[in-house]
């Protein structure tokens, strides 16, 4: 699926800087350059973090066709420092030119990406709870911020709204109750996980009866959470969400639940300073 969605996503962010045509020949400023000029450059990072999208600048250079030599100096989950070099470029300086901006806005954003998730990971250090991602991407890009995660040492909640079941509020209230819901998911799809998000300790006991896999505790606070790991004792998975940042995570991480989930790693996405920059000549 993810390499699906890189040719996919890269084709139309390509075709969205050339007037919705995949033709390098609508780069205007690049034909001011002559069609056979070979020029060098080299990508480097301004800031610390975690690379990643060598993927992703690769299909751009496929879907455009001109011939550049790639060499990659960093790999995906490397630690990055500021002024370092993560790839250099040799060959057609109009393709170069046309790629610049789609594979900077790739990698910056997948690296933002990576280098947040690397930050909330180091908060959780000394405990055996795992960070996991939520569906709050941006649109289209839902498998690349995913493997982002990743990149940067985190984990994978589902993917979408086939591979696992979540049952959340609107969808207690829907279907008629917690113990109905997960019920009628283990009938429909038993090889499926499922999931049900609680927001108090008698939603949690509903849940731990109907045998639900994981259980999510919805804004719990902090006194909550040491409950609700008590009156589990590992019958069911637990994942906190909610009200969580880079200064709470750690705390709540040592309270025994198994995952916390954060929609922001995803969502308030703040991408890395990068820079492209040609040889002199």
């Amino acid at each position: 699926m993810l390499q699906d969605d890189i040719v996919a996503t890269v084709k139309m962010a390509l075709a969205e800087d050339l007037g919705g045509v995949l033709d390098p020949a609508l780069d205007v400023t690049s034909q001011l350059i002559d069609a056979d000029e070979i020029n060098e450059a080299t990508v480097i990072t301004r800031e610390a973090g975690v690379f990643c999208g060598k993927e992703w600048v690769e299909e751009v250079y496929r879907q455009l066709g001109g011939k550049v030599e790639i060499t990659w100096f960093v790999k995906d989950g490397s630690k990055i420092e500021p002024g370092e070099q993560l790839f250099h470029l040799k060959g057609n300086a109009r393709t170069m030119l046309t790629a610049e901006r789609t594979t900077l806005n790739f990698v910056q954003t997948l690296s933002g990406v990576a280098t947040e998730v690397s930050k909330y990971v180091k908060a959780m250090e000394g405990t055996t709870c795992r960070l996991l991602d939520t569906r709050k991407t941006l649109p289209c890009l839902r498998t690349a911020l995913k493997y982002a995660v990743t990149c940067g040492g985190g984990k994978n909640h589902r993917i979408g709204l086939f591979d696992m079941y979540l049952i959340k509020e609107n969808h207690i209230m829907a279907s008629g109750g917690i113990a109905k819901a997960i019920e009628r998911a283990k009938t429909n799809h038993p090889e499926l996980k499922v999931e049900v998000e609680v927001e108090n300790l008698d939603e949690l006991q509903q849940a731990l009866d109907a045998k639900a896999d994981i259980i999510m505790l919805d804004n719990f606070e902090y006194d909550m959470m040491i409950q609700a790991v008590a009156i589990t004792d590992h019958k069911a998975q637990l994942e906190i969400s909610g009200n969580v940042n880079i200064n709470t995570i750690g705390k709540f991480a040592a309270t025994g639940v198994d995952f916390i989930s954060v929609g922001a790693l995803t969502k308030n996405v703040t991408a890395l300073d990068l820079s492209m920059r040609f040889v002199k000549k």
